[in-house]
């Protein structure tokens, strides 16, 4: 067994939503997770400066002396897809654990994949999903939008603007007749009731957090990496910009409170 930590990463604080999924899965586990928020949004970037963002975010966790490494980003697992093999302990991304996920729960393969438009361009959960059956029909559409919108808090079912936008953005899905649509940017999950009353309850959504905290016990488990001790785990949270109010924030992915357990850190160094 181990009780070093689990590093999770991502480009601002979508990421949390992964952290959530992973204290119900392994409440024993310590996490370490860090926000770039001084660079958020990936989406919009090249992918050179993505690639270089996502090895100065696993390093900084690597010096936290990490047992794993997960990127909790859609970005970063599609344009930086061999980050893993760079690294000296067990590393997950979002896209193989969701793309899997949406194979499986599909009735008609016919499966829709919203996400920053980085992650769209790359095609990376379309090539999965077709690697693992090639009769899918994948439909992808970007959110630029949703991001900023989660971030502002913007997310309760009866907000105007969301829903106008899960609207202006969901319409070709639904028109295309889905019947599983994966959220593939760990901000959308807070998105999930306002999207899901658009869709219609008949179409499943994947939570890509959720997928990748389930893959990332069963290779916990089989590196026996586990930890076992039976205490509950505690959670430190870094980021790259202002440190005010990032508890409130956090409490709305998280929907918890961490209180001030959140430093900044100068990612330019890793």
């Amino acid at each position: 067994m181990s009780v070093q930590p689990i590093g999770v990463f991502d480009s601002g604080l979508g990421g949390l939503t992964a952290v959530k999924q992973l204290r119900a899965i392994m409440p024993h586990e310590n996490i370490i997770y860090f926000g770039d928020t001084g660079r958020v949004p990936y989406g919009n970037r090249s992918v050179e400066t993505i690639r270089r963002y996502a090895a100065q975010d696993a390093n900084f966790l690597l010096s936290n002396n990490v047992k794993m490494v997960i990127a909790a980003c859609g970005t970063v697992s599609s344009t930086a897809s061999d980050l893993g093999e760079k690294l000296p302990v067990p590393y997950t991304n979002v896209i193989a654990p969701t793309a899997k996920a949406a194979v499986e729960a599909t009735k008609n393969g016919r499966i829709g994949v919203i996400g920053t438009r980085a992650t769209i361009l790359s095609c990376a959960y379309k090539k999965e999903i077709e690697r693992l059956d090639g009769g899918m029909k994948v439909f992808q559409k970007d959110c630029p939008l949703f991001v900023p919108i989660v971030e502002e808090g913007f997310i309760s079912s009866d907000d105007p603007i969301a829903r106008l936008a899960v609207e202006r953005y969901l319409k070709v899905l639904k028109d295309e007749k889905v019947d599983t649509i994966i959220l593939g940017c760990t901000h959308y999950p807070l998105l999930k009731a306002i999207i899901g009353e658009y869709v219609g309850m008949e179409v499943k959504l994947i939570d890509s957090g959720k997928e990748t905290a389930i893959r990332a016990a069963e290779l916990l488990k089989e590196k026996g990496l586990l930890n076992e001790s039976g205490e509950e785990g505690e959670c430190k949270f870094f980021v790259s910009d202002r440190t005010e109010d990032f508890s409130n924030v956090a409490s709305l992915f998280l929907q918890s409170s961490i209180g001030e357990n959140v430093s900044r850190v100068d990612i330019q160094h890793f």
